[in-house]
């Protein structure tokens, strides 16, 4: 901008309510979603949210506000929140703001691109239904991923949804050709450390870019890093034609970021206290991760699920977005169960007999119907003892047991803790396995020769 413009754009701080400012424009009011610069050395970075009259905006700070006062100038970039995009930005660890946090200097030869994108229309949309395998026995038998589809891993405090997330991408970075993205939205910065150090260890970095809005950045900034995250993923897919995966931890932090952002603007709650316009933000950041003619993003999605509670709101409005959730389960997770996802709760509308096949479908429904069964007589069991049940519902019992320990998995990021090597299973091994248990193959073998294996031919060594 040349000083005359920059006066022209120049405005005032009149009020810093915490993380809201209200700026005064006397000439030209900056439209929403402009970024404007403010404090000493501009370092209080504020997106515009509202106008409030017309000389007046309200915006709320990405940066902390300290040092800013009343009077005090503000320039306008003129623009929105903008992401770095091009080949140079693999390898490498972004904030919000498109800025380098793993202490290397900023890429070279970079295009910079709004935010703020439109969903690709309809016609765009690819129609093909493909499998997406993750190596994981419980998943691909029970709720197979689609290739360009999205998958949300909910669960509680503490059930394993990062570490399954990070077994998933030790699995498909490996075998994935295309380019991998994780997003952290308000999660720990001791779990993007360590993810950086494990995707450098297994030597898959070179085509992984992440960005990172922890725990401790302000709403505002948490706010938009899914959208930093996803322009950089149509980058990939739409000029470079390559597949993305798109990794997510955890998109209940982006509806609660939102929801901080909706309170301190003053907005009417709805619902337990989320913001009215929950649905529509959600959507716009969820319908940008499609499957197009030119490539498609697959993306897996972490969920907090609040008190264990499915019917929350911010539950209830992310499972309507995805074509599988899999559910994790406290209950199993305390019998030592893991990956600790419930069969029963957890589907994948790729689980039909067009897309995944006959026999699979017949095996999925058999380990379903089977596990059902064994959970109604649990409590005849725990009144009586499995002596009363009859001969056929004490097989249903032993098949349902050691489904249920043949469905564990030791995994490759957890090796130094368990102490047991991590394990890949193809679909194929995993279906096998569970066909030979429902066929009573493995009736006299002990459940615990089941636990914590991978394919079903490590049982009889």
């Amino acid at each position: 901008m040349n000083d005359e413009t920059s006066l022209t754009h120049a405005g005032s701080v009149v009020s810093v309510t915490g993380s809201v400012v209200d700026i005064r424009f006397d000439r030209y009011l900056p439209p929403i979603h402009t970024i404007l610069y403010a404090g000493p050395d501009r370092r209080v970075i504020i997106e515009v949210l509202t106008q409030l009259d017309d000389a007046r905006v309200r915006g709320i700070a990405m940066t902390p506000t300290q040092g800013l006062a009343r009077g005090m100038s503000v320039e306008n970039s003129g623009g929105p929140l903008k992401a770095p995009v091009g080949k140079n930005i693999l390898s490498r660890m972004f904030n919000v703001f498109g800025r380098p946090i793993d202490r290397l200097p900023m890429p070279s030869d970079i295009e910079w691109r709004s935010v703020h994108q439109m969903p690709p229309p309809l016609a765009r949309l690819s129609t093909k239904s493909e499998l997406f395998e993750t190596g994981i026995k419980i998943i691909d038998v029970l709720a197979p991923l689609e290739r360009g589809g999205k998958a949300g891993l909910f669960g509680g405090a503490g059930v394993g949804k990062t570490v399954l997330l990070t077994e998933m991408i030790h699995n498909m970075v490996g075998q994935h050709e295309g380019v991998s993205l994780f997003c952290g939205i308000g999660e720990r910065c001791r779990e993007g450390e360590e993810l950086h150090r494990e995707m450098t260890d297994a030597g898959v970095l070179p085509n992984m870019v992440m960005v990172f809005g922890q725990m401790n950045e302000l709403p505002g900034s948490r706010f938009r890093v899914g959208h930093v995250a996803l322009t950089m993923a149509e980058y990939f897919r739409d000029d470079e034609r390559r597949d993305v995966l798109l990794l997510i931890d955890n998109i209940f932090r982006f509806i609660q970021a939102g929801s901080e952002v909706s309170g301190l603007m003053g907005q009417m709650p709805s619902r337990l206290g989320y913001q009215s316009t929950m649905s529509t933000e959600l959507s716009q950041l969820q319908e940008r991760i499609a499957n197009t003619d030119t490539g498609a993003i697959t993306s897996i999605q972490a969920v907090y699920v609040p008190a264990d509670d499915f019917t929350d709101p911010a539950a209830v409005h992310t499972f309507s977005h995805l074509s599988a959730s899999i559910v994790l389960s406290r209950k199993r997770a305390s019998e030592g169960l893991f990956p600790a996802i419930d069969p029963l709760q957890s589907n994948s509308k790729m689980a039909t007999p067009r897309i995944v096949g006959e026999r699979h479908y017949r095996i999925a429904q058999e380990i379903r119907s089977t596990l059902a069964q064994y959970e109604d007589l649990k409590d005849i069991i725990a009144m009586l003892g499995l002596e009363q049940l009859s001969r056929e519902d004490r097989n249903i019992v032993y098949r349902a047991r050691r489904l249920e320990r043949f469905l564990t998995q030791p995994f490759f990021t957890t090796e130094q803790f368990t102490g047991l090597s991590g394990k890949l299973v193809s679909r194929n091994d995993a279906l096998n396995g569970c066909e030979r248990i429902l066929n009573d193959e493995f009736k006299d073998y002990p459940e615990s020769g089941l636990y914590m294996i991978g394919s079903i031919d490590e049982a009889k060594k």
